[in-house]
């Protein structure tokens, strides 16, 4: 089989749900049962991207967009009303059994493990379904293992695991048959700070050393910032905006931050009007510059050549605050150049 040009692919997919409506009150609920009203709710509307080999994408949106939805056809949990998705060439709802082969996913809120079972029984147990062999099947719990830090887990059962603990082995799970594609669905939710940045670490090992091809969605926004150099956001089953994380930055958001700590209180900072007071304490001020990337430089040595100036450092806006403004503003903003 040759190379393929893009592991996940996804054209103009469409996901359809038809809710029923009951009426209002105890009236309306009765009418329902005899002709119920529906209506036909579109979860993901006409979705299109390309992912190459080896990428790290954050997938984002807010409660409803669709993500899961997405996520669902591509894995083959969900067939599209309309639309063609491949994954490394399969089609994923034609032929689950072939695509469950070359993919892991994680749920965040869900579990592959066996409830009642020792950690190691469920990988056995993975490793037979998956049909891995015995030596490779070792050679990739070792270096889970110890990447994840498993050893101590591996003869616990699984009710008895926290939720960090748990989440650390449904990772090792979907990677026991060393699947090209990751799908991750809020893998980190819930978890405290350092389990967080233990598995943040991991992937980004995973994806650098191994170039497994990962789709990562998540309310977690340092997830984003941290891992993904590509990010899609979704907005009520529509893609506005798939291209380079740092670009959503330099493209879409003007404003930094500027905090400063003066040896002493200035008297106003008249001479300086590039920089906007927006908060301060004592001899700290915290200013807002304006103009984009050109002349901040410009500004801030304006600003130390003038008051005394203790310490200073600039702060750029997070993705957070970035997509929080994007959505009140309702922006379309255009596509990656890769996507079909």
């Amino acid at each position: 089989m040759g190379t393929i040009e893009y592991a996940i692919e996804a054209h103009h997919l469409k996901k359809q749900f038809t809710v029923s409506e009951s009426g209002k009150g105890l009236w309306g609920s009765v009418k329902a049962l005899f002709s119920a009203k529906t209506r036909i709710v579109d979860a993901v509307n006409g979705v299109s991207f390309a992912i190459r080999p080896g990428e790290f994408v954050g997938y984002v949106g807010e409660n409803g967009a669709g993500k899961s939805t997405t996520i669902k056809m591509l894995t083959g949990i969900l067939v599209p009303s309309s639309g063609t998705a491949r994954v490394n060439g399969v089609v994923p709802y034609e032929d689950r059994k072939k695509n469950g082969m070359n993919i892991g996913v994680v749920f965040g809120q869900r579990t592959q493990l066996w409830w009642d079972l020792p950690v190691r029984e469920t990988y056995e147990m993975l490793r037979v379904i998956y049909r891995v062999p015995k030596n490779g099947f070792d050679e990739t719990m070792k270096k889970l293992s110890a990447a994840l830090d498993l050893g101590p887990l591996m003869e616990m059962p699984v009710r008895k695991l926290s939720l960090g603990q748990r989440m650390r082995c449904d990772i090792a799970a979907s990677l026991v048959h060393r699947p090209g594609v990751l799908f991750l669905d809020e893998p980190t939710i819930g978890l405290d700070v350092l389990a967080k940045e233990n598995i943040r670490t991991f992937l980004k090992d995973l994806n650098k050393t191994d170039g497994t091809t990962i789709i990562l969605t998540t309310h977690d926004m340092n997830d984003i910032e941290q891992l993904c150099r590509r990010l899609i956001i979704l907005d009520k089953g529509i893609v506005i905006y798939d291209g380079a994380t740092e670009d959503l930055k330099q493209r879409f958001v003007h404003d930094k931050l500027i905090e400063v700590e003066f040896h002493e209180p200035p008297d106003g900072l008249a001479l300086v009007p590039e920089l906007l007071v927006v908060r301060e304490s004592g001899t700290k001020k915290w200013l807002k510059f304006q103009n984009g990337n050109s002349g901040i430089a410009a500004a801030i040595g304006k600003l130390a050549s003038m008051y005394p100036v203790k310490d200073l450092s600039v702060r750029e806006p997070s993705v957070e605050s970035i997509i929080r403004a994007i959505y009140e503003k309702t922006v379309l903003l255009p596509e990656h150049k890769d996507a079909p």
